[in-house]
């Protein structure tokens, strides 16, 4: 249990209650549609193919005119549909949690959804009062520097004990790197390999400086300092502060402390998916912390999760299942304005690559991780059965993203011009 005798992770659960409706009014009034709603995914779904089972015992195949992902969904209760229409991801996670649909595997589901997004449009977006109640719950959780505190203690504050039961030996919260020419390969050969890339990116000669932006449990940053460099790692979550300095790591130090608040004159910044956390209005405030603490001709290395470009409006405009239960705050970055506002900095952007498939397959093995921890009872205690279905539903939901190619994650060097 935590400090206040309430379950762990129950600031996630309790932040979500205000989107917690039942289907209403409204439902009822949309439940002579639900055809047409199947329709209009029907005709949304240009690649793969969706069968569905229907409360009324129809079945309906929905797509099949391309190759694609393929899924099955059984509806329980029409009451699904109902919350697929009004709340979008928000409502159909709730529909699961109250068990109104059910799939024998929800990750091609998602990644079937997110392929097609451009021509589905907004069949499974939220609409109406929903789409500005999600909108104005996820304003209230905007990450001045107050409330970005709140949401990484919500997040990231869970405790060293949760996160080290599924995310390997390095406790990197972040996609490895796979090397196709060498698999099977384990995470934790992966997520070394990442590291190293990332660092690779710097050029890190013996001495040199290096700030790292949201250093997690400090594996980054050990492996900096393993190559000589003097490292200022800094984070505002404790927990993880805590866990890194135990670690040690030679000349790195841990700090807590706000990106915001950081003034210096490094050799090398490094950040991997940390600004997915800050939300649109701070993107510029971050590239001006990389602009003005790099020293002339500096490289800095950033790994980051976008959002497809063209999927980017109608998402930012709303509130989907992550932000309302995960990461509070929190929101994808869209590449093409991201390297614009670097850009305007004297900020090069350059050598940027893509590796989606490696977090899928990251995320594949953090959840087989979760949950042999959940069946064999190594998951510390206080987390109960909602919240560890919760985190299950976060993970394959993520995973079905990335496969499904409309969120993808990249590595880019910024070089600051002289």
């Amino acid at each position: 249990m935590g400090v206040s005798g309430q379950p762990r992770g129950s600031d996630l659960l309790a932040a979500s209650q205000r989107f917690e409706r039942r289907p209403g009014l409204l439902s009822r009034m949309l439940a002579p549609g639900f055809h047409k709603l199947l329709d209009r995914i029907d005709a949304g779904v240009e690649k793969g193919a969706l069968l569905g089972r229907l409360p009324d015992g129809n079945t309906r195949l929905l797509g099949g005119r391309g190759p694609g992902h393929e899924a099955e969904v059984t509806i329980h209760n029409w009451r699904a549909l109902a919350r697929l229409a009004t709340g979008g991801s928000v409502g159909w996670y709730q529909a699961w949690e109250a068990g109104e649909w059910s799939s024998p595997d929800p990750v091609p589901l998602f990644a079937l959804f997110i392929a097609n997004g451009p021509t589905l449009g907004d069949a499974g977006r939220a609409k109406g009062g929903w789409k500005r109640a999600l909108r104005a719950a996820h304003d209230h959780h905007r990450n001045t520097k107050a409330g970005a505190a709140r949401n990484i203690l919500a997040h990231y504050d869970l405790g060293n004990d949760f996160y080290a039961a599924w995310l390997g030996e390095t406790m990197t919260y972040s996609s490895a790197l796979f090397d196709p020419g060498h698999a099977p390969q384990t995470l934790n050969l992966a997520q070394r390999a990442k590291n190293a890339a990332i660092l690779d990116r710097l050029d890190l000669s013996a001495g040199d400086s290096l700030l790292e932006i949201g250093c997690g449990w400090g594996t980054l940053a050990r492996a900096a300092a393993d190559r000589g460099a003097q490292v200022d790692a800094i984070s505002l979550s404790e927990q993880q502060l805590a866990w890194a300095r135990r670690q040690g790591g030679g000349d790195a130090r841990f700090l807590q402390q706000d990106y915001r608040d950081t003034h210096g004159a490094y050799d090398a910044i490094a950040s991997v998916e940390m600004v997915e956390a800050l939300g649109r209005q701070y993107w510029p405030t971050f590239m001006d912390c990389i602009a003005q603490n790099l020293k002339p001709g500096g490289r800095a290395a950033i790994q980051f999760i976008s959002m497809q470009d063209d999927l980017f409006d109608a998402y930012a405009s709303s509130a989907d299942f992550i932000q309302a239960y995960i990461f509070p705050g929190g929101l994808l970055i869209r590449a093409s304005e991201f390297r614009r506002l670097a850009e305007e900095r004297g900020l090069a952007w350059q050598d940027e690559v893509r590796f989606g498939t490696d977090y899928a397959e990251t995320l594949r093995i953090w959840r087989e991780n979760f949950d042999r921890a959940a069946s064999e009872g190594m998951l510390p205690e206080g987390f109960d059965d909602r919240f560890k279905a919760l985190w299950r539903y976060y993970l394959m939901y993520c995973e079905g993203g990335f496969r499904g190619g409309g969120i993808d994650v990249h590595q880019v060097t910024l070089v600051k011009e002289n």
